[in-house]
């Protein structure tokens, strides 16, 4: 590429980043990913952001003390190019309030072209003939500096999206389904602008607690308000303090008369027991009336005659998928046939319009 250059040092200045404003506002395309530190750190943070242009790969520290509101207002006027951006569009929106205007998710494209493997790395291999490096994904990407190994790992999650979207874009267009495409990135945009906050009443409701007492259901309840307390503190997710499983059971050895303390892992600090056992101790003694309720199952019980339409629904949608070489998911989901059992005409209106109209064609 004419004029192209790969810069390794990372932007982390102001004065950096107003150097660099321009060639993003008047690229022609712009190539965007996130890397954060989820595995390492809690709450999760953006610690990198990696743009390419048609002259220039770049990453940019939003660790720095750095104004990002010009690079984002400067993103924002363009198609961005990404691949599977579910997870960046909510980090981006949480910790930047920054949603695109629009995208092309490369991600997507392979789906909807009926490819069962769509990873990046698979995918530029298949399409440019490049064997990218695994690299290290599980790495603290919060850790400064960076290693020149993890600088490159980064600068390929977006140097190669580019002429890998036009190929996708090309393949989508052949058979028909751009405009799916389309009105999947747009879906997605809306998606992350919705806030994805955890409710407190419900986000201690983890799997298996539906088994649980109502007493058990209220340990479970301030174990995992401990728990949030100590990994907020600690800087760590919360599975590095106690894992799901194990508040649950603790929930539920705590009104069975078992033992706790032998079920608590050796690595648990005594302060951190003390927390835990009077986390307990406040749980058991609350009056029943203060007891969470049990979560009432809201389905109701399927007619035989929504049965039977599920039934030919799913049919139908399989041989749509089998005909289009598609996962069936992408054409409607099990959740969606159901409600689509339960009444058509007013389900139908959640689809995407390429869903409708496939099947309607069909039903």
């Amino acid at each position: 590429m004419s004029g192209y250059t790969y810069i390794r040092a990372v932007v982390d200045t102001d004065d950096k980043l107003a150097a660099f404003l321009p060639r993003v506002r008047a690229a022609t395309w712009v190539a965007v990913d996130t890397e954060a530190d989820s595995l390492h750190a809690y709450p999760e943070k953006i610690c990198l952001i990696q743009i390419s242009t048609p002259n220039n790969d770049q990453l940019i520290d939003p660790l720095a003390e750095i104004d990002l509101g010009p690079l984002l207002q400067s993103l924002s006027g363009h198609e961005l190019i990404m691949h599977g951006a579910d997870y960046d569009l909510r980090l981006l929106r949480k910790h930047h309030d920054f949603v695109p205007g629009a995208m092309f998710d490369t991600m997507l494209a392979a789906r909807l072209l009926g490819l069962r493997q769509f990873s990046l790395s698979h995918l530029v291999e298949r399409y440019l003939g490049v064997k990218l490096e695994k690299g290290p994904q599980k790495a603290n990407w919060a850790v400064r500096p960076l290693a020149p190994r993890m600088v490159d790992y980064a600068r390929n999650d977006t140097h190669f999206l580019k002429p890998l979207s036009d190929r996708l874009r090309a393949d989508l267009e052949q058979k028909g389904r751009l405009g799916w495409h389309r009105e999947m990135c747009i879906q997605l945009i809306g998606e992350a602008q919705r806030d994805r906050s955890e409710n407190r009443e419900s986000a201690w409701r983890l799997k298996g607690s539906n088994a649980l007492s109502r007493a058990a259901m209220a340990v479970l309840r301030e174990l995992w308000l401990w728990r949030e307390k100590e990994a907020i503190s600690a800087n760590k997710p919360p599975f590095f303090i106690l894992s799901h499983d194990l508040l649950v059971d603790i929930a539920a050895a705590a009104t069975s008369g078992r033992a706790i303390e032998s079920q608590l892992p050796r690595h648990l600090s005594d302060r951190r027991r003390r927390g835990l056992m009077h986390a307990v101790d406040f749980a058991l003694s609350l009056p029943a009336e203060k007891h969470p309720l049990p979560v009432r199952n809201s389905s109701r019980r399927a007619s035989e005659a929504e049965r039977k339409r599920f039934m030919e629904f799913q049919k139908r949608r399989d041989a749509a998928a089998h005909e289009l070489d598609l996962d069936p998911t992408l054409i409607a989901s099990r959740g969606m046939l159901s409600e689509l059992a339960q009444n058509w005409e007013q389900h139908s209106k959640t689809l995407m319009n390429w869903q409708r109209v496939i099947l309607s064609k069909r039903l």
